[in-house]
């Protein structure tokens, strides 16, 4: 009812004053209405989303709306690269059901739980491998969780540290490519998702090596170890573990890094792969394969209903001028182009603790893409940028997704107030990388370069 009479107050006050009101205004206006209904009425962002691009469509466009929204909404939902988003979220439900994640789990705490943070690294590293074959932060946390969680149940490790290294590590899913937020940015912006891959390599490395410091800093003031110190012939034989991920990442990321295959042909290859693994491992069976379907289907059901009605609202924001009024506005600050970039990134950190990370990057990437463009950035660095703030917000409190998903797995009932404090210092180092790519962009263009 309160979602209701905002529409009703804030769409009569439009409708009255009519097109008398400035670019600026209807873009102030956007935002207090979409202000108004994530937070005063609990709207859900699609919903949200769709009925904004509805209402200032009916009101502003001088043409009938309603005869070519359906155009706007088929042009998304048909593009080629967007089927690669179910198939790389399939590919991670077959993997996470065929056992993969307790081998990769396995494998890697041997080598690494005589390090400074001892098991800790182990919730970083194995997140990051992974995340080579999930796509997707959530499903990294989950799997990574659900292994880790029950195994540092019966050892001294500080639950704060665990719980937040292995946010830190979920927090990797989409950056690490195969990452769906690369694919979505690639469709709203026309850049190639296979440069956005390519570019996404060097951050990657850059977060996963700042996430290992953190953790030795923190084990060699604690001189926190594994209890049990694996021999060298244990550790070489848990490398066969490893085989079956190493091949899904090859025959996925290989595939599409040599040019044998585009993203969205390299994510099936990762399916029947993921398939062909399950059925070595004697995990394949109808139930498995429906229990995966089904979330995939609800994932993606998710992710196209908030793309629909953010291709509306965009739609109409364009017709009226406001990411061109935003960038001359801009522009007409006279700041230096860093400065401004370091606001677009604290607006996007800022951003990500009430906003859930896909839908901010789908709401705001048309308004904001044009200003970078201005600026002068590269739009292939810009998308690593754009990613590397959605996985900052999916870590995020208070509405850091990761963390409630964390929270949910706990078996012994502890309070949210771990999970929040003990993810904050990898937040920082994160939003720390964020700026030293600022610093040095080269660290994300020196191998999309190299294929130039």
């Amino acid at each position: 009812m309160l979602a209701l009479a905002i529409f009703a107050l804030i769409g009569g006050a439009l409708f009255l004053a009519g097109t008398s009101i400035s670019v600026p205004a209807v873009g102030a206006v956007l935002f207090v209405i979409a202000f108004a209904f994530f937070f005063a009425a609990g709207v859900h962002i699609a919903a949200a989303l769709g009925t904004l691009g509805v209402m200032f469509g009916l009101i502003y466009l001088d043409r009938p709306f309603w005869n070519f929204v359906g155009e706007i909404v088929w042009g998304p939902s048909t593009n080629f690269v967007l089927v690669a988003v179910p198939l790389f979220i399939l590919m991670g439900e077959i993997m996470l059901r065929a056992g993969l994640s307790d081998k990769l789990y396995r494998c890697l705490a041997l080598w690494t739980g005589r390090l400074p943070g001892g098991l800790l690294h182990t919730n970083i590293i194995a997140s990051g491998v992974f995340s080579a074959i999930s796509g997707s932060s959530v499903a990294t946390a989950a799997t990574m969780g659900s292994v880790a969680l029950p195994y540092f149940a019966r050892t001294g490790y500080s639950p704060r540290w665990v719980l937040g290294s292995v946010a830190a590590g979920g927090a990797l899913g989409n950056l690490i490519p195969p990452g769906i937020t690369f694919i979505l940015y690639g469709l709203m912006t026309e850049t190639s998702v296979g440069a956005l891959y390519k570019a996404a390599i060097g951050p990657s490395v850059l977060v996963v090596v700042l996430f290992l410091l953190l953790i030795a800093m923190h084990g060699m003031k604690d001189r926190q170890r594994a209890e049990h110190a694996a021999s060298w012939a244990e550790k070489f034989r848990s490398l066969l573990d490893l085989v079956p991920t190493i091949i899904l990442i090859v025959l996925v990321l290989g595939s599409i890094y040599v040019g044998w295959a585009t993203p969205t042909e390299s994510a099936a290859l990762g399916v029947v792969g993921a398939i062909a693994i399950a059925a070595i491992s004697r995990r394949l069976d109808w139930k498995m394969l429906n229990e995966s379907a089904v979330n995939t289907s609800h994932v993606t059901a998710m992710l196209g209903l908030i793309l629909f009605g953010a291709y509306i609202l965009n739609h109409v924001l364009t017709h009226l001028g406001v990411p061109r009024a935003a960038s001359e506005m801009l522009k007409g600050l006279s700041m230096q182009p860093w400065i401004a970039m370091l606001l677009i990134m604290g607006f996007y950190i800022a951003l990500g603790t009430f906003m859930e990370g896909l839908s901010m990057i789908i709401a705001t990437t048309p308004v904001i893409f044009p200003i970078v463009l201005a600026l002068g950035y590269d739009p292939v660095w810009f998308g690593v940028v754009v990613t590397m703030a959605v996985e900052i917000a999916l870590i995020s409190p208070p509405d850091g997704t990761v963390l409630y998903v964390l929270q949910g797995m706990r078996k012994d009932g502890g309070s949210l107030s771990d999970v929040f404090s003990g993810v904050m210092p990898f937040v920082f180092v994160y939003i720390l990388a964020m700026v030293m790519l600022l610093a040095f962009p080269q660290i994300a263009l020196y191998i999309p370069n190299l294929y130039k």
